[in-house]
């Protein structure tokens, strides 16, 4: 394309698209499903000229790690809005902050276990949900700063109805920043961290 804007705006419509594919196909066979997903998403950081993976490491990318698909860390959860919607200035890799609002919380259970994440939506740029965590893997077998469930401004995003949220884990996957620290991304809010360790979604490599 050249244009780095034109690219963007592609790369982010190719990752909306393959988000859309595994709503419209529901829950019915979601593993050979993420295995699909898993393909397009690792042609694309080796290909794509807006990939995260620095230029110069592309060629010999051999694919994000993941951990094996877990039926048991693909949940539905119940969503309970903020009335106040209070704003949050969210740390972020670069060593600023993003202004994030807390716009309530989604309930859900993993072995019997409740558990609850904050929901955010952007102030800036263009708005949409952002559901971040943190576990107990994270600064050993995932990165430190925590991982992502949801990002609708960038098509990262697994469906509702009314307040039901599906959070699958196994789409869990690192900020761009992981990749080459050029990019600045939000890190997970310590209020979003989960006490146990979700071994699904993409990990480090090498561990």
């Amino acid at each position: 394309m050249g244009d780095e804007h034109l690219e963007l705006a592609d790369y982010r419509r190719r990752v909306a698209a393959l988000y859309q594919q595994v709503r419209e196909e529901g829950g019915t066979g979601a593993g050979s499903h993420l295995a699909r997903f898993r393909r397009g998403k690792d042609i694309m950081f080796r290909t794509h000229p807006q990939s995260p993976v620095p230029a110069a490491g592309r060629a010999s990318f051999g694919g994000l790690a993941y951990w094996p698909y877990q039926a048991e860390l693909r949940v539905v959860g119940s969503f309970t809005p903020d009335a106040e919607a209070s704003a949050q200035a969210v740390p972020s890799s670069g060593g600023g902050t993003m202004g994030l609002r807390h716009i309530g919380q989604v309930a859900f259970r993993i072995e019997e276990r409740l558990h609850r994440l904050g929901v955010y939506w952007f102030d800036e740029y263009a708005g949409g949900i952002f559901i971040p965590f943190r576990d107990a893997t994270n600064g050993s077998e995932t990165y430190e700063g925590g991982r992502y469930l949801w990002d609708s401004a960038k098509g990262a995003d697994l469906g509702s109805d009314d307040d039901a949220l599906m959070l699958d884990f196994n789409y869990a996957y690192h900020p761009s920043c992981v990749y080459d620290p050029h990019w600045s991304c939000p890190l997970a809010p310590p209020a979003n961290r989960l006490g146990i360790p979700i071994r699904a979604g993409e990990r480090l490599a090498g561990t």
